[in-house]
């Protein structure tokens, strides 16, 4: 498996990503393209302008305990209940969310700070996911074949954080063109044994090679190719579905 790298300009709202996209790199038929969700959401105009918003006394409590002005926490409460969250845990500098954005059917979504952030985006502003992150997965491979007529899979990425380990990794958010989770169970093992729950999360994995990569600081690097991986297209699209709390191996802990 190949990883490609696709440096671009600044990004700013209103470009044509699929364009730049095209423009940077050489897309084939087969690729999978990992996509910043944050340049998808710059492009498409969705940065929060802070000084348009007034913090309420939950954000200015957040933003004693938490750190960041006030109007940042209270950003991060207005992202939480437009998809349908709340907020499950505090450390010094950043909030936990649980979010179940409209069209997750299964699951939910543990993100820090309702997925905004201030890192790559104007002083003065934050940026998060898109505002409809299904519609913009699709659109942008759709555009992508349009400006290549190369038949590609797109994954929109986020960096998180996992429990008790330091450091970010990579999620999918949504997927347009093959299927997030391969079901494992049912597999043999070395030893002939049947695999009893292993279902891996393929588009995470790939998020998470790919952000090693795009990075998280000014490499400018908004998305990677992932090229020669073995995995079949399909005709999903939607969002990465999790598991209910309940089911969950962290609950109780989380």
């Amino acid at each position: 498996m190949e990883l490609i790298a696709i440096p671009t300009p600044l990004l700013h709202a209103g470009d044509d990503l699929a364009a730049i996209l095209a423009e940077q790199a050489e897309l084939r038929d087969g690729d999978i393209l990992v996509v910043s969700s944050k340049a998808v959401a710059t492009t498409e105009g969705a940065a929060i302008d802070l000084n348009a918003i007034e913090p309420g006394a939950e954000a200015n409590d957040l933003s004693k305990r938490c750190g960041h002005s006030p109007a940042e926490r209270q950003a991060l409460l207005d992202e939480t209940e437009r998809m349908h969250g709340h907020v499950v845990g505090t450390c010094p500098q950043a909030v936990l969310t649980e979010l179940k954005p409209a069209g997750l059917m299964q699951g939910s979504i543990l993100a820090a700070t309702a997925g905004l952030d201030h890192s790559n985006t104007p002083q003065g502003t934050l940026i998060g996911w898109p505002k409809d992150p299904v519609a913009s997965v699709g659109r942008l491979r759709r555009e992508l074949r349009k400006a290549t007529g190369a038949d590609v899979a797109v994954i929109l990425s986020d960096s998180c954080c996992r429990p008790r380990r330091l450091g970010v990794t990579a999620i999918a958010l949504t997927v347009s063109g093959i299927d997030p989770i391969a079901d494992m169970r049912g597999e043999r093992d070395l030893f002939g044994k049947p695999l009893q729950m292993t279902q891996e999360a393929r588009a995470d994995q790939l998020a998470t090679s790919a952000n090693i990569l795009m990075g998280n600081a000014g490499q400018s690097t908004p998305a990677v190719i992932v090229r020669d991986h073995g995995i079949p297209f399909s005709s999903f699209e939607g969002w990465v579905e999790g598991i209910e709390p309940s089911e969950d191996l962290f609950h109780g802990v989380i």
